[in-house]
């Protein structure tokens, strides 16, 4: 089996170092946080710069000015993202738009998404519950009306809610079923209150009463949920694996100019035993990662696999999110450690690092979380 990326996916990752490389931790040059700080918007002179290098159209068919490339794609550029804290909606609008061009109308897609690629439509999800996984927590009921149909709910947690176009909910319907609704940040009957997530950034309570929307902005289709939120978990885990490999670089490049009894700290035993852990971390989390995108853009939708045959993707996105969750959790402990008080010093990234580590091994689920739904999935799928 050949593991190596297509040309077009390491040309991806090209352009995106090629970018990113210029940007420092919290998307300088917006000015980087201080411990209490909310940010006011995302990086637009840096989405910008990614439209312009045709990153955001990746993931879009060729007619809609695309790549047409699938995500795996997307996670490699999502990982240089996070080495740099790149702080732009690269992962919703990119899931928002996978979903889109998976299960919408073709004229919705015609309508949406070459915006969407030249960077003018902003996407987001609102998926941050605690697992993503409870019904509970879909807490927007959708009923039809005629031909529209009528939101009620709150939805919170939600990223760059207060800035972005159109935002992607989820809702339950009064037969079970889980639809996705496309529903505009300035429409009558939504509202934003404010939220601040655990790395400081700006979220958003989505309340919506009344919320009348077409049938075309609607995803009714079986599966169309389940398929954004392993994309969304598995995006998710691409930002930890980038945010912990440009932790081990920082690291590594501290304790080898930090001396103690006359010699570099990276030469301890002790040190040198720690860094090599985190460093089989990192690997697992790749390993995994790399299964769980592998087999989200090879499955069909809705595809959930067979009693007694191979788990669905849904498995692999949980085993890969339970190593980004642990691993992204031990690699910035462990950097911490080894910078000592300097790793709490306000004007080095490194504590920025950290609250970022923390938010993403909570967002969609910690590991304990989809270490159930693994479980659960075994138990609905037991392997031959």
């Amino acid at each position: 089996m050949d593991f190596t990326f297509t040309e077009e996916q390491q040309a991806a990752v090209e352009a995106a170092t090629a970018v990113f490389s210029k940007v420092a931790p919290d998307g300088v040059p917006s000015p980087a946080l201080t411990p209490g700080a909310v940010a006011e918007d995302f990086d637009r002179p840096l989405w910008h710069k990614l439209a312009k290098a045709d990153l955001l159209s990746l993931v879009l068919d060729p007619r809609h000015g695309g790549a047409g490339l699938d995500p795996v794609a997307l996670c490699l550029v999502l990982r240089e993202s996070a080495k740099v804290l790149a702080r732009v909606p690269l992962l919703e609008t990119g899931a928002a738009a996978l979903t889109l061009r998976r299960y919408a109308t073709s004229e919705l897609c015609d309508e949406l998404l070459p915006r969407v690629g030249c960077g003018e439509l902003v996407l987001t999800v609102a998926s941050s519950g605690r697992t993503g996984h409870d019904p509970a927590e879909l807490a927007v009921e959708a009923r039809e009306d005629g031909e529209d149909w009528i939101l009620d709910g709150v939805q919170t947690a939600v990223p760059w809610a207060h800035t972005a176009d159109l935002v992607l909910i989820p809702a339950r319907t009064g037969d079970g079923r889980t639809v996705l609704a496309l529903t505009p940040r300035l429409h009558d009957g939504v509202t934003l209150a404010e939220q601040v997530s655990t790395n400081g950034e700006r979220y958003a309570e989505v309340s919506l009463e009344a919320v009348r929307l077409g049938d075309r902005d609607m995803l009714t289709a079986d599966g169309a949920w389940e398929w954004l939120r392993d994309l969304l978990t598995t995006g998710v885990c691409a930002l930890a694996l980038g945010l912990g490999e440009g932790v081990l670089g920082m690291t590594s490049d501290y304790t080898a100019k930090r001396e103690q009894f006359g010699f570099p700290v990276a030469t301890f035993q002790a040190v040198a035993v720690q860094t090599a852990d985190r460093y089989i971390d990192l690997r697992a989390m790749e390993a995994t990662l790399w299964q769980a995108a592998w087999r989200l853009a090879a499955s069909h939708p809705g595809a959930t696999g067979g009693a007694g045959g191979p788990l669905p993707p849904a498995g692999d996105v949980a085993v890969a999110k339970i190593w980004a969750s642990e691993g992204v959790r031990r690699v910035v402990q462990t950097a911490q450690h080894l910078h000592g008080g300097f790793g709490a010093d306000v004007d080095y990234p490194l504590h920025r690092y950290h609250a970022w580590a923390k938010q993403l091994e909570l967002s969609l689920g910690p590991a304990a979380a989809h270490e159930e739904a693994l479980g659960d999935l075994l138990a609905a799928h037991p392997l031959a």
